[in-house]
């Protein structure tokens, strides 16, 4: 009987995704296969950070740093505020980092 039930609910689920819903959990999923992308995600989940900060303590390049930056914020998985001329980034989406969060404890745990 549980497997009927996981039936239906999965045929439920596949019912309820559009393009555009496959599209966003594509890209999201995306997002998180990329190391650097994760890094930046990793260090921005417990405060926020400047370009030239996370350059610095990621040992990354600005301009990589600000490429992957613009690739997670049109991804609502960052965002940003203006102080002066700098930008600080920080996280926008907590389901994401929990996501992030327990791929990284899964991967630490084996």
């Amino acid at each position: 009987m549980d497997e009927l039930n996981s039936s239906e609910m999965q045929k439920n689920i596949d019912q309820h995704l559009d393009e555009e819903t496959l599209f966003v959990v594509s890209q999201t999923f995306k997002a998180l296969s990329d190391p650097t992308r994760i890094r930046i995600l990793n260090l921005l989940c417990s405060d926020e950070h400047s370009v030239n900060d996370i350059a610095e303590i990621l040992d990354l390049g600005q301009s990589t740093v600000s490429h992957q930056l613009r690739f997670l914020k049109n991804l609502r998985l960052v965002k940003f505020r203006r102080e002066g001329t700098t930008i600080y980034y920080s996280k926008d989406d907590d389901h994401i980092m929990n996501l992030l969060k327990q791929a990284i404890e899964h991967a630490a745990h084996n």
